[in-house]
C-alpha cells in the first residue's frame, strides 16, 4: 500500500483496469477487465458494489466484463456513444453516453471524456463492430482531487492541453509499448501533463508488454521531468 494525503483508494487490478474508492465511499470501476485478466488478483475480481463504470474503448481487455458487472450491479456506466448502444443491445440499462471534451456528473462525481489514440473495435460473434472513437477520463472527486485516465493510447501533442486544462493530481497512463505508449513516450507525455504523481499501466500482462516502471523513471530522468512514479502491484492501492 502507498499512502497520499488524499481522500481516496486507488486499487490497481491489473492491466489497465482500475477500482476508485472516494473519500464519500464512491466505487468506480476504471475498464471492468478482471475475470480474465491474468494480473488481476482473486480478491479483486468480486466487489461489493459498483456506482459507476468507465470503458476507454471497445476491446475486450478493457470491456470484457461490462455487462455482467453492469447488470449485477446496476452502475451508471459512463462511455461513447457506439459502445453506449453495443451495451443497450446486450440488454444493459444505465449507459450515460458522452464524445469527448464533454463533462457530465455521476454519483457525485465529474467525468471529462479526453482524446487518445488508438483502435476501438468490439469482438462479437466472429465479427467486429465499430466501437467509436478511442477516449480517455479525468476524473474530479468530491474533494477537487483530478485522476486522469489515459486509456490505451500512443503521446499526443494535446496532452499539452489536458495538463492546462484540467492539471490532473494523478496520471494513469499506459508504459507496455507494443499496443501503447512505450516508456519513453510516456515521459514525454508526463512532461506535457505535469502531475504530481503517475501511476503505470498496461505492462507486464503478456509478455510482450515489455514497458517497466523502472524504464519510465529513467526516461523521465533524461527529461527532467519532477512528477513521482508510483508502481502498483496488482492488487496493491494507492491509498
Amino acid at each position: 500500500m502507498k499512502k497520499l494525503d488524499r481522500g481516496f483508494s486507488l486499487t490497481w487490478l491489473g492491466h489497465n483496469t482500475f477500482k476508485l474508492t472516494t473519500r464519500n465511499g464512491r466505487v468506480v470501476l476504471l475498464d471492468p477487465w478482471v475475470e480474465g485478466n491474468p494480473s488481476c488478483p482473486r480478491e479483486g475480481k468480486t466487489f461489493d458494489r459498483i456506482d459507476v463504470m468507465t470503458i476507454s474503448h471497445g476491446h475486450g481487455d478493457h470491456m470484457a466484463d461490462a455487462v455482467t458487472l453492469g447488470k449485477k450491479f446496476q452502475p451508471t456506466v459512463v462511455c461513447n456513444y457506439e459502445i453506449h448502444l453495443y451495451l443497450q443491445r446486450k440488454g444493459l440499462g444505465g449507459t450515460s453516453p458522452m464524445n469527448k471534451g464533454g463533462s457530465q456528473e455521476a454519483a457525485g462525481l465529474r467525468f471529462t471524456m479526453t482524446h487518445a489514440i488508438h483502435s476501438s473495435g468490439i469482438e462479437d460473434g466472429g465479427q467486429v463492430i465499430y466501437g467509436g472513437e478511442p477516449c480517455g477520463f479525468v476524473l474530479t472527486l468530491e474533494d477537487g482531487t483530478r485522476i486522469y485516465h489515459a486509456g490505451d493510447t500512443g503521446v499526443f501533442s494535446d496532452m499539452a492541453l489536458i495538463g492546462e486544462l484540467y492539471a490532473p493530481d494523478v496520471a494513469l497512463l499506459p508504459i507496455g509499448d507494443l499496443f501503447t505508449m512505450s516508456p519513453r513516450e510516456a515521459a514525454v507525455a508526463a512532461r506535457m501533463l505535469k502531475p504530481k504523481f503517475i501511476v503505470p499501466s498496461h505492462y507486464g500482462t503478456f509478455p510482450a508488454l515489455t514497458g517497466t516502471p523502472e524504464m519510465l523513471v529513467e526516461e523521465m530522468k533524461k527529461l527532467g521531468v519532477k512528477s513521482e512514479v508510483l508502481a502498483l502491484k496488482p492488487g496493491e492501492a494507492l491509498t
